[in-house]
């Protein structure tokens, strides 16, 4: 069997039944059904990637992430996970920009580079420049208030326990990197760096900018590092500076992701929560590290 077929609920939403797997796997004329958690997370082998929508239809239970995987090589070597609304739920610029006075202005102009509709390099420049004055204190303050997407942590320390280099690559900023990589566990960080003058934002970023092309050479270069080919790769992300990395990626996962990015990457999680990333890999629950 060449692929295996994944199916994760969403626990809010009620329990996936097994009558539901079994129909499914026989439309995908799969079998060695097995649960990574029981009512959760169920698996089949496939001779070939079947269609989505058909087995989707096949499944009463609405809210579920469907992953379709090559059989070989499921457990990846080098994840390279993105931050802002990926790792952790916001878009740290656009909270930042909010002790300016300017969350809504500066979080439009987010939107429409994430969705690929400004040159994210451009509109990274314009954002900050919007900062300019503003005291160091509200990045303390706005770190204060960042919160881990559900599964960050146990995504990070699964793949480590099992030997896997995790790396937390953003378009975002240093010192929210620095922080998260430290609080979960990531290997190594990469990110945009802000200039200030000790005490204020100059409005202006360190060059050169940290961007999708820059997201992709950091995949190819840890797998280079690690000795093992892209195949060995799980990348991460939700915006369009994250597209290439997906592409490249043995495994690319859109978390929650913006249009242009759902439009373009087939294995998607959608009603679920990062350690979905873990279950289409075929990691059981039992599996699942902490890193507390």
């Amino acid at each position: 069997m060449s692929h295996i077929v994944t199916f994760v609920a969403n626990r809010q939403a009620g329990s996936l039944t097994a009558a539901e797997a079994k129909r499914a796997q026989d439309l995908a004329q799969g079998f060695e059904l097995t649960w990574l958690e029981e009512g959760h997370a169920v698996e089949f082998a496939a001779p070939a990637a079947p269609d989505r929508a058909a087995l989707a239809a096949a499944l009463d239970h609405r809210q579920v992430d469907i992953f379709v995987t090559k059989s070989r090589g499921r457990r990846k070597a080098v994840l390279v996970a993105d931050m802002d609304s990926t790792i952790v739920t916001a878009e740290t610029l656009d909270e930042l920009a909010a002790f300016a006075g300017l969350k809504e202005q500066i979080a439009g102009i987010t939107q429409r580079a994430m969705n690929g509709e400004l040159d994210f390099a451009a509109a990274l420049r314009e954002r900050v420049a919007m900062l300019k004055g503003l005291k160091l204190s509200a990045l303390e303050a706005t770190w204060a208030e960042i919160q881990f997407c559900p599964g960050a942590r146990e995504l990070v320390a699964t793949m480590r326990a099992h030997g896997a280099t995790a790396a937390l690559v953003s378009g975002g900023f240093t010192f929210f990197t620095a922080r998260v990589a430290a609080a979960l566990g990531f290997d190594i960080h990469r990110s945009n760096e802000l200039r200030d003058n000790g005490s204020e934002l100059t409005g202006e970023v360190a060059e050169p900018i940290l961007d999708k092309n820059a997201k992709l050479h950091t995949l190819e270069e840890l797998a280079a590092k690690r000795g093992v080919k892209l195949a060995a790769t799980l990348a991460v992300g939700d915006g369009a500076n994250d597209l290439p990395m997906l592409a490249a990626a043995g495994l690319g996962i859109a978390y929650h992701p913006k249009p242009v990015v759902a439009a373009q990457v087939a294995n998607c999680v959608q009603h679920t929560d990062l350690t979905a990333l873990l279950f289409a890999q075929g990691y059981p629950a039992s599996a699942f590290k902490t890193g507390e």
